[in-house]
């Protein structure tokens, strides 16, 4: 697999360069950020009776320049910056398959190990005006590993009822170079998960289910080894290099093969640590631990052969786990929601209209800054034969300016104050859109 693709695009922008007529909801306060990325990968699978294999190796690279709060940190030169990353990531998987019985009971076991490699060479953080550098940030070469062990048993307990178990072993390996030789070093992080699953058949068109299971985000290595801050020079506080969760599942399914699909979900997670979007700086950290729960719906209805429609939503309850009144997660989306019709006219002719809703996401740890909701219309035409199939879309159709993504920080347009003022930034989604494709079927 190959792709390779450069581009000029606009960040978020601030309301208020929209409302004062500086520049219109598709423009850019400053024109010169973008950047361009490639990925070039090559893999190999192999699956015999019980063995399966797989192995991988993947060149990337990603030079990208962003400016978020265009004067505040720099009223001269602005606040443009560039993010580099290049490596090699490498790696494979081997499993094991076999059946076994307990107590007449059948068993299926599978037991396997996983390995990957990232290769930095280059991963840094720059000042620049107009993509010349000014100044480095930081800039580090990284050489992180992982190794994994699993084992999972399936049982069917009765014709209704069936379990499963599983135990997972994680270990993660770090070392660090960078240019500030007290941030260099090595980290080393593990854990174990387990996680345990119930099905239950109650006739031929209800099943119901129970999961639960933990699981581990990974940090950046470099807050893993981080000893001074590379702009202020303070001190500051390493993160662990692994973050566990856990979770758990409770549903129902209803299926009627002919004509009418449900579910419904009620699911709880929980995170040791939080990782924040940090708008002026244009990149994450580790916050509080948190929690959500919520429920997802989903239908599926079909009247005859040719016509079908489709519903989906989630409800998501979303907090620090603080004793605090500024519990909020940023970023966090209480509702989704989405519902379509497809059509297919004839055997080669079909076509599609969809709904996507976004409702208010929380802007501001306190709750009193929120997003307006977003809800876009979108349709699809295609014809097909045997070895080929055309396709137009027609992308927003009402052709709405709700906002794609907020955020609410503090930035500085010129001859503002020093200390900035805080503001909704946003990124509109496309205006009306028509799109064409052709494929190739072989």
């Amino acid at each position: 697999m190959a792709y390779d693709n450069s581009w000029n695009s606009a960040d978020q922008i601030p309301q208020r360069a929209v409302d004062q007529g500086i520049i219109s909801e598709l423009g850019s306060l400053d024109t010169t950020v973008g950047g361009s990325s490639s990925r070039y990968s090559l893999s190999a699978n192999w699956q015999g009776q019980h063995i399966k294999t797989n192995v991988y190796v993947i060149n990337y690279d990603m030079d990208l320049f962003s400016n978020f709060s265009y004067f505040l940190n720099d009223p001269v030169n602005g606040d443009q910056f560039q993010q580099i990353d290049s490596r090699t990531i490498s790696g494979g998987a081997l499993s094991y398959q076999f059946s076994d019985t307990l107590a007449q009971m059948p068993i299926q076991h599978t037991v396997g190990v996983e390995y990957r490699r990232d290769d930095i060479d280059q991963v840094g953080l720059y000042n620049t005006k107009q993509r010349q550098r000014l100044s480095t940030v930081r800039e580090d070469a990284v050489d992180e590993a992982s190794y994994s062990a699993y084992w999972q048993s399936k049982m069917n307990l009765s014709q209704a009822l069936e379990a499963s178990f599983g135990v997972r072993y994680d270990y993660f390996d770090a070392d660090v170079d960078s240019n500030n030789s007290v941030n260099s070093g090595s980290a080393d992080d593990d854990l174990i998960s387990f996680k345990a699953s119930l099905n239950y058949l109650f006739n031929d068109n209800l099943a119901g289910y129970a999961n639960w299971g933990q699981s581990y985000h990974s940090n950046d290595a470099r807050g893993a080894t981080i000893v001074q801050d590379p702009v202020t020079l303070d001190a500051a506080e390493k993160v662990d290099l692994l973050v566990q969760s856990n979770g758990a599942e409770l549903g129902l399914r209803y299926f009627d093969q002919q004509q009418f699909n449900l579910s419904a979900a009620l699911w709880w997670l929980s995170l040791d640590s939080e990782l924040l979007f940090v708008g002026d700086a244009g990149n994450t950290e580790a916050s509080d631990a948190s929690k959500r729960y919520g429920l997802e719906l989903s239908a599926y209805y079909w009247l005859n052969d040719a016509l079908s429609l489709d519903a989906e939503a989630s409800f998501t309850h979303s907090r620090l786990d603080i004793d605090s009144s500024d519990d909020r997660i940023e970023g966090a989306v209480p509702v989704v929601a989405s519902t379509g019709i497809n059509w297919h006219i004839t055997q080669q002719w079909q076509s599609s209209v969809r709904v996507r809703h976004i409702g208010k996401r929380i802007l501001s740890s306190d709750g009193d800054k929120r997003s307006e909701p977003l809800t876009v219309v979108n349709g699809l035409v295609s014809y097909q034969q045997t070895h080929w199939k055309v396709g137009l879309e027609l992308l927003n159709i009402f052709d709405s300016t709700d906002h794609d993504i907020d955020y609410f920080y503090a930035s500085r347009l010129a001859g503002e104050p020093a200390e900035g003022v805080e503001d909704n930034h946003f990124h509109p989604i496309e205006p009306r859109t028509m799109r064409l494709n052709f494929s190739l079927l072989f």
